[in-house]
């Protein structure tokens, strides 16, 4: 059976209120104090009832965690990010899955029922009325990998997509491609939208350079797979700005299956850096996402709006830059 905290009391020789506050977040016990309940709690391997802490702070120190596309391997890497920087915080995650669904009606019942301390939406596709569903209903919420914008409703963390997009059009203006096209995801994601229209905005005064838009049906491999399939058969661009590394991965598939090679017949530029793109296998030229560094300030923020509630909503950008590898030919 579980060692009790009145077992605890007995062997440190406290009241029970003593080891309560002694594993109590902020409650007032002196050193001496703390410090025998702590070698009475090793020495009995007592584990404070998280759940029964939580009835006296009004804290259940649970941060819902929303994401809708476990079909991206991109999402591990963030999963593992933001669950092991929360833990190291105290904190623990509660995993949302939000696949095919943009409402946030069902998802905002469930972390209520479960009284999360906050919630982070990691995602780049749902709107940014998702995340502000959650603010209004009194959730402290901040929209990681959400759309930039200069008033923001709620705290967004991420990279400014059309700046992304306009980068991408650059380095294929800079190897002399002359005919190039956006190959995004889900034509009506966030992230998708901002990426192709900074891509076209930066090539809308080249007259001289044939420019064409896709959009495949999802952030995945097979859909990246399919879209660059069907672009083959009917004359594909010399280099494509695929709105994703899952994306282009795919992409590359489709384009060896056809016997033509990278970069030598089409050119390939992608975006998140994910690890896959580091395999010699793939060795995909991309634009970094500062992932880790969204995730630290999404986990920042989340915490100081659980504190003070009525904090200001806020944007925070980190910038992107090109890693460049093997799938676009040499400036």
């Amino acid at each position: 059976m579980a060692v009790t905290l009145k077992e605890v009391a007995e062997l440190a020789g406290v009241s029970r209120s003593a080891v309560s506050r002694t594993f109590t977040e902020g409650a007032s016990v002196s050193a001496k104090t703390r410090a025998k309940v702590e070698a009475a709690a090793r020495e009995l391997g007592y584990s404070p009832n998280v759940l029964a802490s939580s009835l006296t702070t009004g804290r259940t120190k649970l941060i819902g965690l929303v994401a809708d596309n476990f079909l991206n391997p991109l999402f591990l890497e963030i999963f593992d990010l933001f669950t092991r920087s929360l833990q190291e915080r105290g904190l623990r995650p509660l995993l949302v899955n939000l696949s095919q669904e943009t409402e946030p009606a069902n998802s905002l019942r469930m972390l209520r029922q479960y009284s999360v301390d906050g919630v982070i939406v990691a995602s780049s596709t749902l709107p940014p009325s998702f995340a502000q569903a959650f603010r209004d209903a009194g959730v402290p919420v901040v929209h990681s990998f959400g759309r930039y914008t200069t008033n923001p409703r709620v705290h967004i963390v991420g990279i400014d997509d059309i700046a992304c997009g306009r980068m991408a059009a650059q380095a294929l203006i800079a190897r002399g491609y002359k005919r190039v096209a956006f190959m995004g995801g889900p034509e009506r994601a966030t992230s998708t939208e901002g990426r192709a229209r900074g891509f076209l905005d930066a090539l809308a005064d080249r007259p001289d350079i044939e420019v064409s838009v896709s959009y495949a049906s999802a952030y995945s491999f097979d859909a990246g797979r399919a879209e660059m399939a069907r672009l083959l058969q009917s004359g594909p661009a010399e280099a494509y700005f695929c709105g994703d590394d899952v994306l282009s991965i795919g992409a590359l598939s489709a384009i060896s299956d056809r016997g033509l090679r990278v970069p030598q017949d089409i050119g390939i530029i992608g975006l998140n850096d994910m690890a896959m793109a580091r395999w010699e296998s793939i060795n995909l030229t991309t634009i970094r996402h500062p992932i880790p560094e969204i995730i630290a300030a999404s986990i920042d923020l989340v915490v100081s709006t659980i504190e003070a509630p009525d904090r200001p909503p806020e944007t925070r950008l980190f910038p992107c830059r090109i890693i460049e590898r093997g799938t676009l030919r040499a400036v």
